[in-house]
């Protein structure tokens, strides 16, 4: 996320100058989104979760005490509402499911992944469509704690310990979740293609 002076923003926002809220905006809504889509798959619902995201950070932004960078406590929170947002999808997942079984349809609960950006041939395409597909069923299925850790090691590219922060844990937590995480991620592919990987 960017570097620029947080105090003055901080200090502005607690005021609250639409100006900085603007600002605000424009230097963390790219990053805030594409965390979101890292979690959720789906860049509409990207977008609702991290509007959701602005919202408590305006909201919320006169309790923000300040143990941590501002960008570090707006990470916190996309990801947070990213998790919200599985969980509640999950749930009226389930919902739906049992509706359909006892015949009361409804469309609520489902609804589609958007495909990756198709590349020039439709059969690398779906070669990609397919592997992304694998990828994201498998990272789906990790506990929640090793999912936030990868995505925001190897997605977003933050330190370990900037994931510390985001996440509560120590440097040391996070590199076991990572860990443990790309074991499950081996086992779950490896299952998925039946043959050992490399």
């Amino acid at each position: 996320m960017p570097n620029f002076d947080d105090d003055k923003l901080l200090h502005d926002l607690i005021q609250g100058d639409s100006d900085a809220f603007s600002t605000l905006m424009t230097e963390y809504q790219d990053n805030v989104v594409n965390t979101c889509a890292r979690f959720v798959y789906n860049m509409q619902d990207a977008e609702d979760v991290a509007q959701s995201v602005f919202i408590e950070v305006f909201q919320s932004v006169g309790r923000f005490q300040g143990r941590s960078q501002l960008s570090t406590w707006i990470y916190r929170i996309a990801v947070t509402k990213s998790l919200d947002f599985l969980r509640k999808k999950t749930r009226k997942k389930r919902i739906g499911k049992v509706k359909r079984l006892f015949g009361l349809d409804s469309d609520e609960g489902q609804s589609s992944i958007d495909p990756p950006d198709p590349s020039p041939s439709p059969q690398a395409n779906l070669e990609t469509q397919e592997q992304a597909e694998i990828l994201r069923v498998a990272i789906s299925g990790l506990p929640e704690n090793q999912k936030t850790a990868l995505i925001l090691t190897t997605y977003e590219q933050l330190s370990q310990a900037e994931v510390s922060q985001i996440m509560g844990n120590t440097v040391s937590a996070v590199e076991s979740l990572i860990h443990r995480a790309k074991k499950n991620l081996r086992l779950s592919l490896e299952a998925t293609f039946d043959k050992k990987l490399p």
